[in-house]
């Protein structure tokens, strides 16, 4: 994994999320915010108008773009997993890669990094077939950075293969002892009070292993936590800069 300044963090968001008349979490507040894009890619969430809208706004507010890859689940919002081959998730990867690139450069950007989302993200970690198969699909594309889980599979078979590997944390979930995260279903999974995530980032941020932290858009009062998670890192004597 590329190391950082500890003075030095991203902090990420995903958006685009929403889907026709069904509006998902204030992607304008959280563009605001952060200084990555986690952008749906149509799989879980996300239409054309809405991708092609937070595309152009990342871009005028100089926000990276990160593609949010996932399983083709748009009922389940993509936290369900998904055994699929391996060439057809490499294929369903590009695919969704693709098409997001093309929006982000019609918009003045690009695609600058790749996140799995939901189950896809956790699968990743563990399940050897389904990392091999994204790690394929980005250096099919002609590879870019990946953002993941600090010493899960996905990012070990990603440096192994030559991308750019990026730690991240979670400013608004709950971890479990072995470093993963509590699940969903569970109490307390979610941290929806702004000063004990911005706490809790300070603290992954601090301890050097993680150069990106995460704040979910679609959670409620998500901009609220964002700026107080930014500012704390602020005080703390960190930079909040991009790392794509």
């Amino acid at each position: 994994m590329h190391t950082r300044s500890p003075s030095t963090v991203d902090l990420n968001a995903d958006v685009g999320e929403s889907y026709g008349r069904w509006q998902v979490g204030d992607d304008d507040a959280m563009l605001a915010l952060v200084t990555s894009a986690n952008v749906a890619c149509g799989f879980h969430a996300g239409d054309a108008l809405t991708l092609r809208r937070t595309c152009a706004v990342a871009v005028s507010r100089g926000v990276a773009i990160g593609a949010q890859v996932s399983y083709r689940d748009l009922a389940g919002f993509g936290r369900r997993f998904v055994d699929m081959p391996a060439a057809e998730l490499t294929a369903e990867v590009l695919y969704q890669l693709g098409a997001l690139d093309g929006i982000a450069r019609a918009a003045g950007g690009g695609v600058g990094y790749l996140k799995p989302h939901g189950a896809l993200y956790h699968a990743v970690n563990r399940h050897e077939e389904q990392a091999r198969a994204v790690v394929e699909a980005v250096l099919a594309y002609g590879g870019l950075p990946v953002l993941g889980l600090p010493g899960s599979l996905f990012l070990t078979l990603a440096a192994e293969a030559g991308l750019p590997t990026v730690g991240e944390g979670y400013a608004d979930r709950a971890y479990l002892d072995d470093g993963s995260l509590v699940p969903r279903g569970e109490p307390g999974a979610v941290l929806a009070d702004p000063a004990a995530a911005a706490a809790q980032a300070v603290r992954l941020a601090a301890a050097g292993e993680v150069r990106s932290l995460c704040v979910h858009g679609d959670s409620v009062g998500a901009a609220e936590i964002a700026a107080a998670v930014r500012a704390a890192l602020v005080d703390a004597g960190m930079t909040v800069a991009a790392f794509a």
